[in-house]
């Protein structure tokens, strides 16, 4: 696994939105294939968020306007731009979530999403504790000794 700070992967601008807006503000901004959710702010405070398959479980429900408030996911996990990119991968885990907020001193700065973290991170983790001298191998798989 890459360990990178989550700062340098996270999606800036993060794309926002209000908790009184109408869904067809947040259904209009999701269909822009850069754009997989939307977090919902007050002031500068993460109170939600919203994604394609929450509006989509909305619509099939019903076609009533009403406020983005009605179909965000709440309350929200979120990391802080602190963290690495591991922390964010066993959060999503942990919590089931594809979409991390991240925040700083609890102001929004950015989404990672799962599809961010993908090319960082292994599908299988790999940890080796080498305890004995240096080996460098060659293209035919033979040891070449290392000198220090």
């Amino acid at each position: 696994m890459i360990d990178v700070p989550l700062e340098r992967v996270l999606t800036q601008p993060g794309r926002t939105i209000q908790p009184e807006a109408p869904i067809t503000e947040a259904a209009e901004r999701l269909r822009d294939p850069d754009v997989s959710a939307l977090v919902v702010l007050e002031d500068e405070t993460v109170v939600g968020i919203v994604t394609e398959s929450d509006i989509v479980a909305f619509v099939a429900e019903t076609l009533e306007p009403h406020p983005v408030r009605t179909v965000m996911s709440s309350p929200v996990t979120t990391i802080s731009r602190h963290e690495s990119l591991v922390a964010a991968a066993e959060t999503m885990r942990t919590d089931g979530v594809k979409h991390l907020p991240v925040v700083s001193d609890g102001a929004y700065c950015g989404l990672v999403s799962a599809s961010t973290l993908a090319p960082y991170l292994s599908r299988r983790r790999l940890e080796i504790d080498w305890e004995d001298d240096p080996v460098r191998i060659d293209d035919d798989g033979q040891e070449i000794p290392v000198s220090e």
